[in-house]
């Protein structure tokens, strides 16, 4: 029983990773190496990502400097950026390439927190289908006889409790996100 839990609790913890992750690829106006972490560059036929190809780093608050370790290489992360879904044109000096991420417009930024929201909801529907995984869980070791009607009380309550608990660190993560997009 304790074990179902746990690994309710595991799995929820991955919900609640994958919704940062999800955060830190959103483009918000500051300077973010995470936001070319889904751009792919075809490198001798084999889609590989930037980071493995040059050097990231933060400039300025608002510049992203990427050295490639391979010079050659330089047009094809070019191509790669322009063609992604980032919406940066690089700056290419012929040893970098240079991200200047621009203020975002009012619009953009309401754009922003919506897709925000969006991801939030989206993360807690998942947390709310593993509670209901375990809860089914439950009901089967119930209907077997593994466990008594007064366990299945008690485990209900610590599921949704745990549940709560996660939805609440959801809200919390989505509302600081949102702060941190409208108070750019």
């Amino acid at each position: 029983m304790n074990e179902q839990i746990k690994n309710a609790e595991s799995k929820m913890e991955k919900c609640i990773k994958s919704l940062e992750h999800e955060f830190s690829t959103i483009r918000a106006g500051r300077a973010n190496p995470a936001v070319l972490d889904k751009v792919l560059v075809d490198y001798y036929g084999t889609p590989t990502p930037v980071q493995q190809m040059a050097a990231i780093s933060v400039v300025e608050a608002r510049n992203l400097l990427i050295q490639p370790w391979d010079a050659s290489q330089l047009k094809a992360i070019e191509k790669a950026i322009i063609n992604s879904d980032i919406g940066i044109t690089p700056t290419n000096d012929g040893k970098a390439l240079r991200l200047a991420f621009p203020q975002p417009t009012e619009d953009r930024r309401k754009e922003l927190v919506k897709q925000i929201k969006k991801f939030g909801e989206e993360a807690k529907v998942t947390l709310r289908n593993v509670r209901r995984d375990t809860l089914e869980k439950f009901k089967t070791m119930k209907k077997n006889s593994e466990i008594t009607e007064d366990d299945m009380k008690g485990l209900e309550k610590d599921i949704q409790k745990l549940t709560d608990k996660f939805c609440d660190t959801v809200d919390s993560t989505v509302a600081d996100k949102e702060k941190e997009i409208m108070s750019i």
